[in-house]
């Protein structure tokens, strides 16, 4: 009755979740509008049927699901694989990982969650397991899926107290989905027993730690990095990554202040999302900055370098002294310091850092990262570890060390994943 119910809500507001992803969305980025029949369960047609269905949100969860994607397509070689996610960039990121893999894969969006579009896409796809990503927790996708006989894994699983409490005011939808799923694999006790408290039943529940700690660099990628500090040559550099609106500015003043204390520094800056790169390009010219675009021609006088490629923050955060990490000056609450980690450099973060609560902590015990409060103190703390080079290595070693005592949770989701595998 309750499932009724809300599928009831969301079909009264099927027009506006229309208008926002065609016409709002898709006025902000064009691609929103691009393979849209797939938001309504309109799958391209696949080669195989009973796939293992993994579905990661946006840019962040593929970057993160990555080498857990990864290490199922080599366990699992023979088997096909339909990854899904919700935006552009997302799919765009997937596209670029695994489109040209010799496995048996078809990427796509995961519809939106309507009766009608869940039930067509798991007919069409008729899946042998799907596992969703964090908290893509979705009444009739997994009620169709339990229907088919298809096992439901959430993978990489958090729940904030927050979180906790906005479930609870839904208190029968949410047991109604925590009885849809087959297994859970959670960042740590905290987050399995919020989720008990929802309803799931204790046996279906496993602590794996959380899988955005198994990042490691290759030799292709360490490669690549020391190309691209030849390029950019011997100069203090500091990277910004996945900045917003409101604080793209803010961390263009701090470039300014320190370019005052050191004037051969070199900032480079990342935006989360490409419909904001010409948008900070003019903000960097209005700053008087000299700049060059990463999709460009690199100018050695540059003072800022804009990262208006896709899938490369990683190696550019091995680029720099240190990091600052970018959704925390404002109230987003912060992106995934990890990625500077695995290159041995520090992190500085603003306050809001509530999306990474079971990161940071640790990261700030073991002296890895650094929290500003401001553009003022961001621009203080970078003059300190851009003329130390010693201090900046010392925060890198202690971020790199702090990854490296969490990581295997990746293995342990696998062993998870194939138990209902029935491998």
């Amino acid at each position: 009755m309750i499932r009724h119910l809300y599928s009831l809500v969301l079909l009264i507001l099927c027009p506006f979740i229309v208008l926002y992803l065609y016409l709002i969305r898709g006025k902000k980025n064009p691609l929103y509008k691009a393979h849209f029949c797939e938001r309504f369960g309109f799958t391209p047609s696949i080669r195989t049927k009973h796939a293992v269905v993994i579905h990661c949100a946006s840019v962040g969860e593929v970057l993160a699901a990555a080498p857990l994607i990864k290490a199922l397509l080599e366990e699992h070689p023979e088997a096909p694989f339909v990854l899904t996610c919700n935006t552009p960039t997302g799919r765009e990121q997937l596209n670029q990982l695994f489109d040209n893999s010799a496995h048996d894969i078809t990427i796509c969006y995961l519809p939106v969650d309507f009766a009608f579009a869940a039930r067509r896409f798991v007919r069409r796809i008729k899946p042998r397991i799907l596992l969703v990503l964090e908290t893509e927790l979705w009444p009739n996708l997994f009620y169709y899926a339990n229907k088919a006989h298809c096992p439901v894994a959430v993978i990489n699983a958090r729940l904030s107290e927050k979180s906790l409490m906005g479930y609870q005011k839904v208190a029968s939808l949410s047991r109604f989905l925590m009885a849809q799923i087959s297994m859970l694999a959670s960042h740590n006790q905290e987050d399995a027993e919020r989720f008990i408290k929802l309803g799931l039943t204790p046996d279906k529940v496993t602590v794996t730690g959380s899988i955005k700690f198994d990042i490691a660099l290759d030799n292709a990628q360490q490669d690549k990095i020391e190309a691209i500090k030849t390029q950019l040559g011997a100069r203090p550099v500091w990277v910004a990554g996945s900045t917003h609106p409101a604080e793209h500015e803010q961390v263009l003043t701090a470039h300014q202040q320190l370019l005052t204390h050191q004037s051969d520094a070199l900032l480079i800056i990342a935006p989360r999302h490409p419909e904001q790169f010409d948008k900070v390009a003019t903000l960097i010219e209005t700053r008087a900055l000299s700049y060059s675009r990463r999709s460009q021609n690199y100018t050695p006088s540059s003072q800022v370098l804009l990262a208006d490629t896709l899938g490369e923050l990683k190696l550019l955060y091995g680029c720099g002294q240190v990091a600052y990490i970018g959704g925390s000056l404002i109230e987003r609450g912060g992106h995934n310091p990890l990625e500077a980690a695995a290159c041995s450099v520090g992190v500085l973060t603003g306050p809001h850092t509530y999306n990474f609560a079971h990161i940071y902590p640790e990261l700030f015990a073991l002296k890895g990262a650094i929290e500003v409060a401001d553009q003022q103190a961001l621009a203080d703390t970078l003059l300190v570890y851009l003329r130390s080079q010693q201090s900046a290595m010392e925060l890198g070693k202690h971020a790199k060390a702090c990854l490296t005592r969490n990581q295997g949770a990746i293995a342990r989701s696998i062993t998870m994943i194939n138990s209902l595998l029935g491998k």
